[in-house]
């Protein structure tokens, strides 16, 4: 965890009924890990002493198949040998964020909106996070120090969406949530708020009232982008926490990133969609990998990614199908990774 000055976002730390708060309800130990789900760390090629720790919660754990080494939730969080290879093209800062992080804390990389990073911690990490590398501990201002963001935004009158992300903006306290929002709210020109965060999937006990209502209650226009790769991600106790967000007209989207060993396959992307569907939430984006250094292994072919693309087209309604996108350093939006028009769509 990124240690925070007494001033700084706090990473949400109340607890409930005297047992530990599920935000807490974490596993770093690979061998604690595998353990638990009756697996040897010498059949995985998992690495004892990664650069970038390991880090998973419990309610994620509980949806892995024990003994099952090709899980693709584990897949997903357990880390391997393979990231330390060094591979061509692949780098600590893919998307060239360093040039757009205009002050700290804010990254301004497309017309019309901000980012946000409201925290560097995360309770999962992912092992294709693009901002494994990021440079967190610059980015870390104080409640005093964020003024310098907030007068960036102020200045821009074409700003009309912010973006909270990450670390996880959902992984700091509802109190220092609100404050944010309500600096936010009182820019005039900015209309949209929008929440990237994995919280909902891997502990959805954080969508709790408390955070509910102050999402509902905000001026703003408020999405929420939740990050599911796979279907069995997605059990009823996620359902069941998006419900209470929908209930108050939250729009719920979802973007996943394609990664080998895990969801290149028509049939789990289909499912995923359908799943996302029926719980309330609309398939937004399928990035292909970032190339970020240590995630080699996780790449998908543009080849293959199209056929995947097109096999869903044919497969599933247009509404249930993610824009395939690669996101490119100081391009001006995401760029659309397009199957032959002679594909057939619905």
């Amino acid at each position: 965890m990124i240690a925070r000055r007494p001033a700084d976002l706090q990473v949400e730390s109340s607890h409930q009924g005297g047992t530990k708060h599920p935000l807490r309800r974490v596993c770093r130990d690979g061998d604690e890990l595998l353990g638990r789900l009756g697996l040897a760390a010498e059949d995985l090629a998992a690495d004892p002493f990664p650069a970038f720790a390991l880090r998973v919660p419990d309610a994620f754990i509980a949806r892995m198949r024990p003994g099952d080494a090709a899980d693709p939730l584990l897949r997903q969080v357990l880390p391997t040998l393979a990231e330390r290879l060094a591979v061509p093209g692949f780098v600590d800062d893919p998307l060239a964020e360093a040039s757009a992080n205009r002050v700290p804390g804010l990254m301004h990389k497309f017309a019309g909106r901000v980012l946000l990073i409201v925290t560097g911690h995360c309770p999962i990490h992912c092992r294709y996070c693009f901002r494994r590398h990021f440079a967190h501990a610059a980015n870390r201002p104080s409640r005093e120090g964020w003024a310098q963001a907030f007068d960036y935004i102020r200045r821009d009158d074409s700003v009309t969406e912010v973006i909270l992300s990450g670390g996880d903006p959902l992984s700091v306290s509802d109190r220092q949530l609100q404050w944010l929002i309500g600096q936010i709210e009182a820019i005039p020109h900015v209309r949209r708020l929008r929440i990237h965060s994995r919280l909902p999937v891997v502990v959805p006990d954080r969508l709790g009232p408390g955070l509910v209502g102050l999402l509902a209650a905000s001026r703003l226009q408020t999405s929420l982008v939740i990050h599911a790769n796979h279907p069995r991600e997605l059990d009823d106790s996620v359902a069941e926490a998006l419900s209470l967000l929908r209930r108050e007209g939250i729009v719920l989207l979802n973007q996943a990133v394609l990664l080998a060993g895990v969801n290149d396959r028509v049939e789990v992307l289909a499912e995923l969609s359908e799943r996302l569907f029926a719980i309330g939430v609309l398939p937004y984006y399928l990035h292909l990998l970032d190339r970020v250094a240590g995630a080699a292994h996780f790449a998908v072919p543009d080849e293959r990614a199209i056929l995947l693309q097109q096999a869903l087209l044919t497969r599933l309604p247009g509404y249930l199908v993610p824009r395939f996108v690669r996101e490119i350093a100081q391009a001006p939006s995401k760029v659309p990774i397009l199957a032959s028009t002679a594909s057939t769509g619905r």
